[in-house]
């Protein structure tokens, strides 16, 4: 689907940037998830967060595996595009 992610690169702080399946592009501030707490809380020290890697099969940014975001929501907030439709009526909107 084009909303994967196909690979990143750490800038800096909590910010990465992303390329989609589509070609496009955008970066992507974390700073709100790691606020937010919860599994996100073990992203906060940088060397951490900096072990992300891009899990092709599922077209997502993970950290261990078990830690990530929903490519929809991503593919959103790079390219600040509107969530698809389908997940607005999940109400699965954007939380960060």
């Amino acid at each position: 689907m084009y909303y994967d992610a196909v690979s990143a690169e750490y800038l800096e702080g909590y910010k990465l940037k992303i390329w989609f399946a589509d070609g496009k592009s955008g970066v992507v501030d974390f700073t709100n998830y790691i606020r937010k707490g919860g599994i996100f809380a073990r992203l906060a020290k940088l060397e951490i967060f900096k072990r992300f890697t891009v899990n092709q099969e599922l077209g997502v940014i993970t950290w261990f595996g078990e830690i990530d975001i929903a490519p929809e929501t991503l593919y959103s907030e790079a390219t600040q595009e509107p969530l698809p439709q389908w997940v607005e009526k999940a109400g699965l909107k954007r939380s960060a």
